[in-house]
């Protein structure tokens, strides 16, 4: 099993995947190898390995195990498997009103707590972006932030919001450290720290929606849709390969359903 675990991971890095992703692919092989210890590594076994999974986990995680798990199959047991994905069902995250997300910011007295919600929203940053962020990434000359190596590996520019561009840089000018975003302890913040951050900072606005972190980035993408953003310029912003993958803001943003007269209102 060690061995072919060391393959797999040799396969990730010779790709260049993230550390996180390694992480994962790891964990799930890993989970599968010890259920087919013994069975056999063959189609099979994988089928009835995933639909042990079919109703204990969502679609999402069922089809991501999938995806990994082929990938092991392929590259490193050398096998072309075909399983299906089981379909996924069509939700649509619930939004922030523009409303929702000045409470959060009132209700926020911590003057970096607040500034990490601001660039959040503001920039339609990831979680593991705003962690990353370093000092010399702001650009306040230009009112560009470099995100480096984002998801995909790939680097892009953002916006300064012009409301935040002072505010930023008198933070920057506070200390000399190299991460924008330092804990109490020194170094990076970590992702349940900016997740207790933005859960606490909606529970003191008295918002009763589930709101996290990447909630935030789906309200800026979707609040640019309505202020006639051009999809193109906001998959650039999100740093999103495939524009399909914005698209979905068209079906989130309800101002054109908000905008259509009903034949009722005629009579």
């Amino acid at each position: 099993m060690n061995g072919l675990l060391v393959k797999l991971e040799k396969e990730l890095k010779l790709r260049g995947f993230s550390k996180k992703t390694i992480k994962a692919y790891m964990h799930v092989t890993e989970r599968f190898l010890k259920y087919s210890e013994k069975k056999g590594l063959n189609e099979e076994i994988l089928k009835n390995y995933i639909l042990g999974d079919l109703g204990k986990k969502n679609a999402s995680s069922i089809a991501h195990t999938i995806s990994i798990l082929v990938f092991f199959f392929d590259k490193v047991l050398g096998q072309k498997i075909d399983i299906p994905r089981p379909k996924r069902n069509k939700t649509l995250p619930d939004i922030l009103s523009v409303e929702e997300i000045r409470k959060m910011l009132d209700s926020t007295a911590n003057a970096k707590h607040r500034l990490i919600l601001k660039m959040l929203y503001g920039c339609g940053l990831r979680v593991s972006e705003v962690i990353s962020l370093l000092r010399g990434d702001m650009n306040f000359g230009g009112g560009l932030i470099h995100v480096r190596l984002a998801k995909g590996m790939k680097d892009r520019f953002v916006k300064i919001p012009e409301s935040l561009s002072k505010e930023l840089e008198n933070y920057c000018g506070l200390s000399d450290d190299k991460w924008l975003f330092v804990s109490a302890r020194g170094g990076k913040l970590t992702t349940a720290t900016i997740q207790a951050i933005v859960k606490n900072s909606a529970r003191k606005a008295g918002i009763k929606k589930r709101v996290y972190p990447h909630l935030l980035r789906h309200s800026f993408a979707t609040h640019l849709l309505e202020q006639g953003t051009d999809l193109r310029i906001i998959q650039k912003l999100l740093g999103h390969s495939d524009v399909k993958t914005t698209q979905i803001y068209t079906q989130v943003s309800q101002a054109s359903i908000k905008n259509i007269r009903s034949p009722l209102d005629n009579i």
